[in-house]
Parts: C-alpha cells; structure tokens; sequence
C-alpha cells in the first residue's frame, strides 16, 4: 500500500541544539488510520531527547490521503520514519561570502542588544563550523567546543563590532575560527 502525505511538516530544529552544532537522528514509529489521521507515535532511537520531541511533534501533524478499506487496503498501517537534524545546509564555499560582512551589518541587526546569538552571521557561521567537512575533519568534541566557545564570545564580538564597525566581522572571530574560514 502506498501512503500518499497530505500534510508532513519536518520537525523544528531545537534551537538550543541548533546554537550548539549538535546533529543527530531519530526514528518514529506511528499508525496510519484509513481516513489519513495518525496515531501510536513512538520514539525507537533518538541521539537526544529534545530531537525526539521535535520528530514527535511533527509526526503529530502528519495527515495522509484517506483510502478505501478493502482486502488489499488494511484498515490501518505501521510506519517507521528517520529524521536527521543535520547542519550542512550551507554549501562549502559560505566562508567567502562571511568573510564579507562587515561590523556595521551586524550592529544595525543587534540594536545595542549584547546577546543577540541569533543573527544571521551568527547562525551562518555556526552552520559552516557544522559543515560535513568539518564533521569529517574535526573530532565531534574539538568542533562543538569550537562552536561553545564562539557562543560565548558573541556578546565581545557584538561590543567590539559597536566600537569598530568599519572592521570585518571576521576580524572579530576566535583565532581557530578565523583560520577555518
């Protein structure tokens, strides 16, 4: 039997997941009822638990074109579906295009704000730090140390940018982050 999706949204990448580079996977089993609705959503693996709850909810939403019961169409189905929550969504030469902003594109999106950890140079470059060269070349935990690092430095990069904003944003960067751009 073919499920044809009607609606299936893709989970929410947990935010504080996402500002820590953490990737991981998840697989749902649930039940599709003959009129498309789904139910007995079960979590089988996750690599955390806030991915699962993600994966979950979005199933949750899941709606699938109703069918006929008849004896090649059960009145129901079994389904197990993966989820990977992956940030390599940026294609490997993004480095070039941060390297081009500048302080000044940062300070007039944070607003004199000091903590603004999600600003699209910020989340840009977390990703690119999540880029699957990196995953491949830097050991998991040298990379989300990197990445935890430069979370904590983004409130002096943000006060250094307000005091220099004709300065590139990169010059502002952790040193190991600057050489891996």
């Amino acid at each position: 039997m073919l499920l044809v999706p009607v609606h299936n949204p893709g989970p929410d990448y947990p935010t504080a997941l996402l500002r820590k580079g953490i990737i991981g996977t998840v697989r749902i089993a649930f039940r599709v009822h003959a009129d498309g609705h789904v139910d007995e959503i079960a979590v089988l693996h996750s690599d955390h638990p806030d991915f699962a709850e993600a994966a979950r909810e979005a199933v949750g939403q899941w709606r699938f074109k109703p069918w006929t019961v008849d004896h090649e169409h059960p009145a129901q189905t079994h389904v197990v579906a993966p989820f990977e929550f992956r940030l390599d969504d940026l294609p490997l030469d993004a480095n070039k295009w941060i390297k081009t902003w500048k302080c000044s594109d940062i300070n007039a999106h944070a607003n004199g704000q000091l903590w603004v950890q999600d600003l699209l140079p910020f989340h840009y470059t977390r990703l690119y730090l999540s880029n699957v060269f990196f995953i491949k070349q830097l050991p998991e935990t040298e990379r989300l140390d990197l990445i935890t690092r430069f979370n904590r430095l983004l409130p002096s990069i943000v006060q250094r940018c307000g005091s220099f904003p004709a300065a590139r944003y990169m010059r502002m960067l952790p040193k190991e982050v600057r050489e891996l751009l």
